[in-house]
């Protein structure tokens, strides 16, 4: 029954006015490194400021990484005052922004970069600083003055009734803008229950489970969640997609062994969530840097078929198999072992479909395993890993 869910998933004929993230999004976001750091007396490389974002900005466009497709660097909560000025204006903390956000924005586009920006429904943001709440309208067309290309909307300090109104009227203010900005919505994150229905004409993404933390325990509650609610793949396609929240491989100071981020990093692709990094992109690991720079399973995550894939087996067994169409008729399949001994995990191709033929690719290992007949076994897959797999079917 999961094999034709896989296939059949009909991405539905929906789309924000603004013709944008026809993939998921990929580029780099502070929160879970930095998160709501304002002491630049103590902490001045590391504290919400200009400079952190300028140095995310070079180090984004002179490291390499737009070739691999980060294209964006969010500031997230804290960057403003906990009021507005005179005119009503949200504007950044002038010690720690002196240039304001609109230089800011100038900057990273000179780089080729675009620069994402935070804001909050509710009468302060999830930090403490000053939410939208009244001033939708407005803060919508600061945005675009600032030309800002991505805004996320979080829902701290805001009523759940309240919130389906919001977050269509931000849609509605940011078209009316002119200005093509990618909106990603906090609004499930909050409203669980909700019909998902709304979502796809009003957010380009959503966040809609827990946030995201750099340890194994908070990766497996994410993928456990998502791999459970398989109707959620029914809403996700090009202009509008699920977050599982930031990659966090390499964040410094977190506990995700390398083999725990190539699992996080595959089975994020599998759902075709965006991929934008919370790290120190200062000093990644080597290691780090190249999961992220996988490009076969970048180009899984940005297929152009826009399905997202479902977990095909039950998460309470130590394994796992995870798979999705791709555009050119390949399936992305991740086989995961999300328990604490080493395990071979074998794949029945009777449970992708009626192909019983495949020519197989390992992502990770960038080799052909060859042309398998019925089923295929991956050997002695490491605790917490995953062996990503490329299958191109054989007539």
């Amino acid at each position: 029954m999961k094999a034709v869910i896989l296939f059949a998933i009909l991405a539905l004929a929906y789309s924000l006015d603004n013709g944008l993230a026809l993939t998921p999004p990929m580029g780099w976001m502070q929160w879970e490194q930095f998160r709501c750091n304002v002491d630049c007396k103590n902490y001045p490389k590391d504290c919400i400021s200009e400079q952190l974002f300028v140095d995310m900005i070079d180090r984004l466009a002179d490291d390499g990484w737009l070739e691999y497709g980060y294209d964006m660097i969010n500031i997230d909560d804290c960057w403003m005052t906990h009021d507005r000025d005179e005119n009503g204006r949200l504007y950044p903390d002038p010690e720690r922004f002196p240039h304001g956000i609109k230089w800011l924005a100038d900057y990273a586009h000179s780089k080729g970069v675009k620069l994402g920006i935070y804001n909050d429904y509710g009468t302060k943001t999830c930090g403490g600083y000053m939410g939208s709440e009244g001033y939708l309208m407005l803060d919508a067309k600061t945005f675009a003055e600032w030309e800002v290309d991505y805004l996320k909307m979080d829902g701290c300090y805001s009523q759940l009734i309240d919130q389906a109104d919001a977050y269509p009227a931000m849609t509605r203010f940011l078209n009316e803008t002119g200005r093509k900005i990618v909106y990603s919505c906090s609004w499930p994150a909050y409203d669980m229950e909700m019909d998902y229905a709304p979502l796809p004409p009003n957010c380009n993404l959503w966040r809609n489970w827990d946030d995201i933390e750099c340890n194994w325990r908070s990766i497996k509650s994410i993928m456990d969640k998502f791999g459970n609610e398989t109707k959620w793949a029914e809403y996700a396609g090009p202009g509008h997609w699920n977050d599982a929240d930031m990659i966090v491989a390499g964040l410094k100071g977190g506990s995700l062994t390398e083999d725990e981020s190539k699992s996080h990093f595959a089975i994020w692709s599998i759902l075709a969530s965006p991929l934008i990094m919370s790290n120190d992109l200062r000093e990644l690991p080597d290691w780090a840097v190249k999961i992220l720079r996988n490009k076969e399973i970048i180009a899984v995550d940005q297929d152009k078929l826009g399905k997202q894939g479902i977990r095909l087996t039950p998460f309470e067994e130590n394994r796992s198999v995870w798979a999705r169409p791709l555009a050119n008729g390949d399936v992305a399949v991740a086989l995961h072992n999300h328990g604490d001994k080493v395990v071979d995990i074998p794949l029945d191709f009777a449970i992708l479909g009626e192909t019983q033929k495949y020519s197989i690719r390992d992502l990770y290992a960038h080799e052909e395993l060859g042309v398998f007949e019925g089923s295929y076994v991956a050997k002695e897959v490491p605790v917490h890993g995953v062996q990503m797999l490329r299958m191109k079917p054989v007539a």
